[in-house]
């Protein structure tokens, strides 16, 4: 799949720590307390994002795994979109 559920959740931590690096280094050099705290909360608010998207890489990832791998996934892809469009059975010949 390209990027794994790894990649992200590590990306949400080092996220945590840039925020707080953020705010620390605006609180030095800028002098005003409010625009360091908006530094840091700009870049805290990536964290949940990167979160949500390993969540999602892994469930996935875990899909892929029960599935198998390669062509029995598009096989079995295909046979559930079928069985969506045609109500839960799929018409003979299909």
């Amino acid at each position: 799949m390209g990027i794994r559920s790894g990649v992200m959740y590590g990306a949400g931590i080092v996220s945590v720590g840039a925020s707080f690096l953020s705010w620390l280094m605006s609180k030095e050099y800028e002098g005003d307390i409010a625009r360091a705290d908006r530094w840091g909360l700009f870049v805290g608010e990536w964290a949940p994002t990167f979160f949500a998207l390993g969540v999602a890489l892994r469930i996935e990832e875990t899909r892929e795994e029960v599935l198998g791998g390669g062509r029995e996934i598009d096989e079995r892809r295909e046979q559930e979109r079928l069985s969506r469009r045609y109500g839960g059975q799929v018409p003979a010949g299909i």
